[in-house]
């Protein structure tokens, strides 16, 4: 019997005759690319190698964009930001064994930011390590259990037949929420041979939505609903589920304050009445979180960036809504709810009632006032200066991408993103993330300049990447805050016995190595870093700018 709901699954004429006739010299690595295609791909990333030579034949074949990056660890940051900027899952093609592992950091901070990365690695024959011959050129034996504690799945293909439903199913592990790195891997002799089968066509691995649990939000509505004190505490999740619209319509409905995380930058306007900006950091605001009776905490973790590093105790009910369902009270008792934000706070604004209190807005500009005398009586005017040098020079809709410098730990609290996002790897806390991160932010839309923002640490980690920007012509600007040394370590020390161990690093003349790669390079200083960063930003390709400065973080920081 046929329904009206049942699947077609007959072939057209026009596809039974490509079926039966493929083209020639197809291998492994064609279906693979096929399976992207298919599932809506248009970039790649990532290194070739002997592990699977076949590989660059089928990419001219396959028509896909590649970036190909010099080293494993920086195409796995530049897929990881272009999986941020466009929501897709982003090919990340990685040879065997070493160059494998090279990928794990990146991978890591994907994890912690819940970026999508689709990581497609070659394992040595299938008669190499877990195959039964050792020795393979690149062999590593268990590789995929590397990366088992890393991503959010793993899944093998060890036939020709299998990689199509592998990577579909990895595909789709991505792209739920939350979002997220996984890994397929592929012995490099399927890859490398010639395969009879079929064109790959027709691909679906469509998402499953993270729906909430209605008796929870029946819960959660009420409690909002009669709260004297509510506050809300954004985080990524509502940037990656596209619901800061809809949290401005809860906070408004509530009067309710609200603070993004650093990751949550841009989840509610930076000027609204009701923001308390990003100042978690700050002792302050600690306060006032913990004066809450009603906290709601949406798409954040709750974890030590989030909570100040400080032993933060709320004496309010917490209500947690949360994709990831490991870390869903995993700091603190809430009312849990595992569920995507946008469709969590969709369920809050139709079952949650009005309130009104006229003091919210008084509050919120007397906790602003207290943690900007604070920040004045500590006298970190250049700190402060430089910061608001970049914010002016970024045009509004760019996106920038920052390393762990000190400041970038200004950043966290101080910076507002505007109509763009701001990017930091503060999941895995890596140096080295900016650079190549900002370049696949530029691979996934060319109409806007991106910023970059490293300290020497991470530059000298990510200089090989101005080969790629000057081979691609990426429209980045890279500021590099040139200090001489691991900056906010070094002031920990210095502050602690008055003598730093290790965090010296005499490094090269930045912008000449960068105009040796064909990069144009610039020397600023504080009273230049406005106009010399806005030159750079508005002239298309790649540049790079830099900032001689020892910059100091705020006091109490993070591990006050």
């Amino acid at each position: 019997m046929t329904h009206d709901h049942d699947v077609v699954l007959s072939p057209t004429p026009a596809q039974t005759r490509a079926a039966l006739h493929p083209p020639a010299g197809r291998t492994g690595c064609d279906l693979v690319l096929e399976t992207l295609a298919g599932l809506g791909a248009t970039t790649v990333f990532g290194l070739p190698g002997r592990h699977a030579p076949g590989v660059l034949d089928a990419l001219r074949r396959s028509g896909l964009r590649c970036f190909g990056l010099r080293a494993e660890d920086n195409a796995g940051y530049a897929a990881d930001a272009y999986g941020r900027i466009t929501g897709e899952a982003a090919p990340l093609l990685l040879p065997a064994g070493p160059g494998a592992l090279m990928s794990l950091a990146a991978l890591q901070e994907a994890r912690a930011a819940s970026a999508p990365v689709l990581a497609i690695g070659s394992q040595a024959a299938a008669a190499g390590p877990g195959g039964g011959r050792p020795g393979h050129p690149h062999g590593l034996a268990g590789q995929a259990a590397s990366f088992r504690g890393v991503v959010k799945s793993v899944h093998t293909a060890r036939t020709q037949s299998q990689i199509p439903s592998a990577i579909a199913e990895a595909w789709k592990s991505a792209l739920t929420a939350p979002h997220g790195p996984v890994w397929v891997e592929i012995p490099a002799d399927v890859l490398g041979a010639g395969t009879p089968l079929p064109v790959v066509t027709g691909v679906d691995a469509t998402p499953e939505e993270l729906v909430p649990r209605v008796e929870l939000t029946a819960v959660a509505a009420d409690l909002l609903t009669r709260a004297e004190r509510p506050v809300v505490v954004a985080g990524g999740g509502v940037v990656r589920a596209d619901a800061a619209r809809k949290l401005r319509q809860l906070a408004e409905r509530l009067d309710a304050p609200v603070v993004t995380t650093s990751g949550g930058k841009g989840a509610f306007p930076w000027t609204h009445p009701l923001s308390l900006q990003s100042w978690l950091e700050d002792p302050h605001t600690t306060d006032f979180l913990e004066d809450a009776d009603v906290l709601l905490v949406v798409g954040s973790g709750l974890g030590g960036l989030s909570s100040g590093h400080r032993a933060f105790r709320p004496r309010g009910r917490i209500v947690q809504i949360e994709a990831d369902l490991g870390t869903l009270e995993s700091g603190h008792p809430a009312l849990g709810i595992h569920a995507d934000a946008r469709l969590a706070l969709q369920a809050l604004l139709e079952t949650t009632g009005e309130r009104t209190d006229p003091t919210a807005p008084e509050r919120v500009r007397a906790l602003l006032d207290r943690v900007h005398g604070r920040l004045a009586a500590q006298q970190l005017t250049l700190e402060q200066d430089v910061l608001a040098a970049v914010r002016r020079a970024l045009p509004a809709a760019a996106p920038s991408f920052w390393d762990m410098t000190a400041l970038t730990h200004w950043a966290w609290s101080a910076f507002d993103a505007k109509a763009g996002a701001m990017h930091s790897a503060q999941g895995a806390g890596g140096p080295g993330y900016a650079f190549p991160a900002a370049l696949g932010a530029a691979a996934a839309d060319p109409t806007r300049p991106v910023l970059a923002v490293s300290g020497d640490d991470g530059a000298l980690r990510s200089l090989a990447e101005l080969a790629t920007a000057r081979q691609y012509g990426l429209d980045v600007t890279w500021l590099i805050v040139d200090g001489g040394g691991h900056g906010v370590p070094r002031a920990h020390l210095t502050d602690a016995d008055g003598r730093p161990t290790a965090t010296e690093l005499p490094g090269p003349d930045y912008a000449a190595l960068a105009e040796s790669f064909g990069v144009p390079g610039v020397r600023s200083s504080p009273g230049t870093l406005e106009a010399d960063l806005a030159g750079a930003l508005a002239t298309p390709g790649p540049s790079v700018v830099v900032l001689p400065a020892a910059l100091r973080t705020f006091a109490p920081d993070h591990l006050a």
